[in-house]
């Protein structure tokens, strides 16, 4: 097994994105707001790196509330291990947020670039580039939703423009990678990536629809996106690891180094 370097586990439990196009940051001493109004689900909408005085725990909920409310979007808040004031999930809950039924705490996990994930065998397997087009982009945006039990977009056309600006802003970009995986010509799967070169690289959104699962088609995509981290120069792989992601990557090799903690609040949708 590859060795992780304290790099590597400093930038799974510390990086902060920036803003790109499309994705609006606000960052205090005291909170990160991370807001993609074209992507109006919480995870990618959130609150994190909360660090704030017990008495001011109050007062910093009403001011993100504020801020997220003329958006009129719902957030994540994301709890870390120094989250301050240590009972700041207690207070959220007073507030009115929940929390996230589906997956309450995760495991933050590392991947070092030179271990090796050896792609499965599946026939009729093809991996895409799903930035390339409009279509690959709305399927993966599709499997994601199925694999994940959320609400997909469908049709209307204001939510087909808002994912062609997602699309063309994660070109924009240039550290945004997504695949979609297809068996036989069908959407299986699909997964995103953004780079930081060089400390590393986080994965998330790997999902694969019910019906595809057991056959490798998760392992492939976690191969596929170590290529791309390896041929980029990153040092690693970090992802958040559910209890249905969690062993599996495990047995790729991911160690886990950190945890998340999730609280769901729509009072500002």
């Amino acid at each position: 097994m590859a060795a992780v370097s304290q790099a590597l586990v400093d930038f799974a439990n510390h990086v902060r994105p920036p803003a790109a196009p499309g994705v609006e940051i606000i960052r205090t001493e005291r909170y990160q707001i991370t807001l993609l109004p074209d992507f109006p689900i919480p995870g990618p909408n959130s609150v994190s790196y909360v660090r704030c005085a017990p008495g001011a725990a109050d007062e910093l909920i009403s001011e993100v509330r504020s801020i997220v409310a003329e958006r009129r979007l719902p957030v994540m808040w994301v709890l870390d291990p120094e989250t301050e004031p240590p009972d700041f999930a207690e207070r959220l809950v007073a507030h009115g947020a929940l929390a996230d039924p589906h997956a309450r705490q995760v495991a933050v996990m590392v991947l070092p670039v030179e271990a090796t994930v050896a792609p499965p065998s599946i026939p009729g397997f093809e991996i895409h580039d799903a930035l390339a087009d409009l279509k690959t982009f709305r399927s993966a945006d599709e499997v994601g939703a199925e694999a994940f039990g959320s609400r997909n977009l469908g049709e209307d056309p204001d939510q087909v423009e808002a994912q062609e600006r997602r699309r063309v802003n994660q070109l924009a970009a240039g550290t945004r990678r997504l695949l979609l995986a297809t068996v036989d010509g069908e959407p299986a799967g699909s997964a995103g990536m953004t780079l930081f070169v060089p400390d590393g690289a986080i994965i998330n959104g790997g999902g694969v629809r019910p019906r595809f699962r057991g056959r490798g088609v998760y392992r492939a995509l976690v191969a596929a996106r170590l290529e791309l981290a390896r041929d980029a120069g990153v040092a690693g792989l970090t992802v958040w690891g559910n209890e249905m992601s969690g062993p599996i990557l495990s047995g790729l090799g991911f160690a886990a180094v950190g945890w998340r903690r999730f609280y769901l609040d729509t009072t500002s949708a």
